[in-house]
């Protein structure tokens, strides 16, 4: 009987990345009591290759097979979707535990915010840089989206290419911001929760910035056009995510809380 939807073929990718993930907390673990790093290493190398193969496989189902009729894609939309909430919810926990010990600070931190001792990072150097950067590489992919959504590939390929240069400088930003900070993640919960919030979020850039860079590989292979993009309006999504999260993190960690 014909349907519309995809059944997806037999695969050993889900089943072997689980493994592999299995091993990076299992991994972590070791590492923190036995100080052997292998098993995480290991972990990180399998889950990257079989998620490579894995992705592949889609790329392939997607634009070479013609799997994704318009009923997956639709699949795939509301499931990308819920997804990005998932990923709000794990950023709505770190800003719970923020504000549950800013707004009411213990004895045991002297019952002021910033704990005592705790000299805080000025919300109008580096973090406001990053804030701009952040903010203009969400214009440069909303230009990619609508260059794509024209059919003009060599337009959509100069915005993407900004948006990556604006997300690795990012990055290189918050690299030198964590060399200069005058505590640590071990000092009080002020280092936990900031070190634990922007270092999630520098990872979730860290992620987007891979998506949108396997984004622009395709787009050099013409895999996208203007009927046919759901990978980069994937990442495009994600990016605006993360672009939102931290203007939540810049008003409420390096602004309100210093």
């Amino acid at each position: 009987m014909k349907q519309p939807f995809h059944l997806v073929e037999y695969s050993p990718w889900p089943i072997l990345n689980s493994f592999a993930a299995l091993c990076l907390p299992i991994g972590l673990v070791y590492y923190i009591r036995m100080g052997d790093y292998t098993l995480f290493i290991l972990g990180n190398i399998a889950t990257a290759l079989i998620s490579f193969l894995w992705w592949r496989d889609v790329v392939r189902e997607s634009t070479f097979q013609g799997h994704h009729t318009s009923y997956v894609v639709k699949g795939l939309k509301a499931g990308f979707i819920l997804f990005i909430v998932s990923e709000v919810c794990l950023f709505f926990s770190f800003f719970w535990a923020y504000f549950h010990s800013s707004l009411a600070p213990t004895l045991e931190i002297g019952s002021v915010w910033p704990p005592v001792g705790i000299s805080t990072l000025s919300a109008f150097q580096v973090p406001l840089l990053n804030t701009s950067v952040l903010l203009l590489s969400g214009v440069s992919v909303t230009w990619t989206h609508h260059s794509l959504e024209k059919g003009d590939i060599k337009s959509a390929l100069q915005g993407l290419f900004l948006t990556l240069f604006l997300g690795f400088y990012f990055l290189w930003l918050q690299y030198g911001e964590y060399s200069e900070t005058a505590f640590s993640i071990a000092d009080s919960v002020y280092g936990s929760a900031f070190f634990i919030a922007t270092g999630f979020h520098g990872l979730h850039v860290m992620v987007g910035a891979t998506f949108l860079t396997v984004c622009f590989i395709r787009m050099l292979f013409f895999h996208f056009d203007k009927g046919h993009h759901l990978g980069f309006l994937a990442a495009a999504w994600y990016w605006h995510f993360v672009d939102v999260v931290w203007l939540f993190l810049y008003v409420s960690i390096y602004w309100w809380g210093s």
